[in-house]
């Protein structure tokens, strides 16, 4: 991914029991990407979306689509 180290954090709306996705959008502005992953497993792989994937993903849960 990036030598940078990410900056991993989960909404504040997160509480539900621990089944949360965390996402390091430090990284957006200087690599075009977001990293995710399961909040339940930090040390596990970790999925990167490019920002307007991630941009997509948040619209279409505001629209409550997802």
């Amino acid at each position: 991914m990036t030598t940078e180290t990410p900056h991993w954090f989960k909404s504040s709306y997160s509480e539900n029991g621990g089944a949360c996705v965390e996402i390091a959008a430090d990284l957006a502005a200087s690599h075009g990407v977001v990293p995710l992953r399961d909040s339940k497993n930090p040390t596990g792989p970790a999925l990167r979306v490019t920002v307007r994937a991630f941009a997509a993903f948040v619209d279409g849960v505001k629209a409550g689509a997802v």
